[in-house]
């Protein structure tokens, strides 16, 4: 194996990386930074996981120098918020035995902070198209000193929307620069930008000869399985022998927060990372899952591209991708940097035409996935899952039933209730010109029997839905007042 000081890297960056553990460069990393030292443009094909960050970042590092200064110095671009702080953070480890200032600048998070530390003296820039180009536009941000520039993952910028942007960006820095672009997938804008705003840059291709469309130390496990069986399916396969960190992939934000919901209640340690979350909230969930402290990490594609994280065993997509780069995108999360990995992907009933496209164009050879259930015996054996696993950790939280008393209470309350409100009801009469109701006395006799009726054993309604009586005393005659001339007197009887 080439060692980075094989590759002519400064001895503080390669004693930052053999701190932890990083002594051997990928091949992405042995083709690019001799050329990059050197000051060539380069165009780096690779797929994701392989080891661009440090391909690219090692040598705008090195030649920058011990001790940048004069602002802003080198510029990385990057589609997504996860990716930039990732990227960030290798390049922290990197020049953790170096001043170097390095700054991430993404929206989602508040300008002033991201602002003081360009004003700190900020030497290395990295950050997402439009934040960049906003703080450019207040003049916050100066490009004009720039001499090394690099454009990480161009074709999913491309699939954004950014590559206006990206011109834009590339035009208010100097044409003198060092230019690296990194992509998994060379499209022809991409290619076309290339060309104009790169001088003589070399395509590097970094892949084995012998590598096929998809990894071959990732497994590929395609099931039919029911929605409904879904959650249980997956609590199973979270179980398996030897699972490390999971990514689940969902196709909606709704989906994300549901299952993530359904998992910690079975006992799992699960995080969610969405659009509906702010920006703080899913850097605790990234950094939970990379720290350990979270094992299984539920994304969108959002955020696919920023999970950048060696230890994932399993990528699971709960609904199957919209095509093949998708998928290739998604199942990238795990076999990374050579180890291997397992890729589970359900497919509903509705999306079947969808697995014959990506099955077609990488040549899996699997037209019909297979019908699973969460008791198939094949999930079992495909996956190490243990015999009698179920799907569920913890058992569910018991919901207390309402005890007798309890029930007896809530009767007896409402039953009260009405008895009270009952009399104020009736004593409420209406008055002709003003004047008190006839039968004073008949009013009175009203109050009296409505006090009656909170006694016991007087015939009154006592919650169970019907009169009843005490068995000794007959039932008492109801009172009725005619309208008649007013004598002062009680009203006549029925």
């Amino acid at each position: 194996m080439t060692t980075f000081a094989d590759l002519g890297v400064a001895s503080d960056i390669v004693d930052a990386l053999a701190g932890k553990g990083i002594i051997d460069a990928f091949p992405i990393q042995e083709q690019t930074i001799p050329l990059a030292l050197a000051g060539q443009d380069i165009i780096g094909q690779a797929k994701t996981g392989t080891g661009k960050t440090f391909g690219f970042g090692l040598p705008i590092i090195q030649r920058l120098g011990d001790d940048p200064e004069g602002g802003v110095k080198a510029l990385v671009v990057v589609p997504t918020r996860e990716l930039c702080v990732q990227v960030t953070e290798d390049l922290e480890l990197a020049t953790s035995n170096r001043p170097t200032k390095i700054v991430s600048i993404y929206g989602g998070k508040a300008y002033e902070g991201q602002i003081e530390q360009l004003k700190a003296g900020a030497q290395i820039v990295v950050g997402t198209p439009g934040r960049l180009l906003d703080l450019a536009s207040q003049r916050l941000l100066s490009l004009k000193n720039v001499s090394e520039m690099v454009l990480d993952e161009a074709d999913k910028m491309l699939d954004l929307g950014f590559l206006a942007d990206i011109e834009k960006l590339m035009a208010q820095t100097p044409a003198t620069r060092h230019t690296m672009l990194f992509s998994a997938t060379m499209p022809g804008p991409i290619v076309a930008l290339a060309r104009r705003f790169m001088v003589r840059p070399i395509h590097i291709r970094a892949t084995d000869p012998d590598e096929g469309l998809t990894q071959a130390n990732i497994k590929h496990l395609v099931y039919r399985a029911h929605s409904l069986d879904k959650d249980e399916v997956i609590s199973r396969i979270l179980q398996a022998d030897g699972r490390g960190k999971t990514v689940i992939f969902t196709r909606t934000k709704r989906a994300a927060a549901k299952l993530v919901e359904e998992l910690n209640d079975r006992g799992f340690n699960a995080a969610a990372v969405h659009g509906d979350l702010n920006q703080d909230q899913r850097e605790r969930a990234m950094a939970a899952f990379k720290a350990g402290k979270k094992d299984v990490l539920i994304a969108t594609d959002v955020a696919a591209r920023g999970i950048d994280v060696d230890d994932v065993t399993h990528v699971i997509n709960h609904t199957i991708p919209d095509d093949d780069k998708a998928y290739l995108h998604r199942v990238g999360r795990t076999g990374r940097a050579g180890k291997t990995g397992i890729a589970v992907t359900f497919v509903d009933w509705d999306d079947l035409h969808k697995w014959a496209l990506i099955n077609r164009a990488l040549e899996f050879g699997q037209p019909e996935p297979t019908e699973t259930y969460s008791s198939s015996p094949h999930l079992y054996s495909d996956l190490d899952i243990p015999s009698g696993t179920k799907g569920r950790l913890k058992p569910a939280a018991p919901t207390a039933a309402p005890t007798r008393s309890a029930t007896a209470g809530r009767s007896e309350g409402r039953a009260e209730g009405d008895a009270e409100r009952a009399p104020r009801s009736r004593s409420r009469r209406r008055t002709r010109n003003g004047q008190p109701p006839e039968g004073g006395d008949a009013v009175k006799q009203t109050e009296t029997a409505g006090t009656a009726a909170k006694e016991p054993g007087t015939g009154t309604h006592d919650g169970k839905g019907h009169e009843h009586h005490d068995g000794n005393a007959a039932p008492q005659r109801r009172r009725r007042r005619r309208r008649g001339p007013s004598t002062g007197g009680a009203a006549p009887q029925a």
